[in-house]
């Protein structure tokens, strides 16, 4: 059993590597956006004071996002647990480590998914999906054999995600740079940071992440 985190900006394909580690080795994604969801959803107590600071249009603070992670980790993975999302900042590091502490928990590894900016927004704008069926594409890498027709379904129902710009993308990306990137430093202070390279093939990826575990 080991619990990691996944650091890498958005679109270096954390999503995408989480569920793969979830069906190979049985690890349970904790993803601050999913459980913050959930637990409004659920209509939990935490829920009910989550929904109430977003319906004002406030932050939720740590001390809510560690309570949700607490929760979850009571019910123990057979495999570990994926950090995705949480810490984004050093005091939410600090924060993770004192709660990884107090249940007796460790962190095994935390992964860098290096990427290349140009290209990853080169990856992210090109990409669009069937709206019936789901199957993904991308302009260069993946077109429809047919254009604006989905191989899969032969839909002509084809989007794209209004936040998937170039503008867009590259705010998000000097947001992720002024708060997550010091944690690179952070948790190589620690020797707990291995690196991957997160443009390459999802596959080649997942190969590079599991020697990374297999060694924790």
């Amino acid at each position: 059993m080991v619990n990691i985190i996944l650091l890498g900006p958005p679109g270096a394909g954390k999503g995408t590597q989480a569920k793969r580690l979830e069906e190979a080795r049985g690890m349970v994604q904790l993803s601050t956006g999913d459980m913050l969801k959930e637990a409004i959803a659920k209509g939990t107590e935490l829920g009910k004071r989550v929904e109430g600071i977003m319906a004002r249009g406030e932050l939720v603070t740590d001390d809510i996002v560690i309570g949700l992670i607490e929760a979850k980790m009571k019910d123990r993975a057979r495999g570990g647990f994926i950090f995705d999302g949480f810490p984004r900042t050093l005091k939410q590091a600090d924060a993770l480590g004192d709660l990884l502490a107090r249940t007796g928990e460790t962190l095994d590894a935390v992964i860098e998914m290096q990427v290349d900016d140009a290209a990853l927004v080169a990856r992210i704008t090109g990409r669009f999906t069937c709206g019936n069926c789901g199957a993904v594409y991308h302009d260069l890498t993946r077109p429809t054999k047919v254009p604006g027709v989905c191989d899969v379904c032969g839909s002509t129902n084809l989007k794209r995600r209004a936040d998937d710009t170039e503008e867009t993308l590259k705010t998000r990306l000097m947001e992720y740079y002024k708060k997550t990137s010091p944690l690179i430093g952070y948790y190589h202070a620690k020797g707990q940071l291995s690196a991957v390279d997160g443009l390459a093939d999802a596959g080649v990826v997942a190969s590079a992440i599991a020697k990374v575990l297999d060694k924790a």
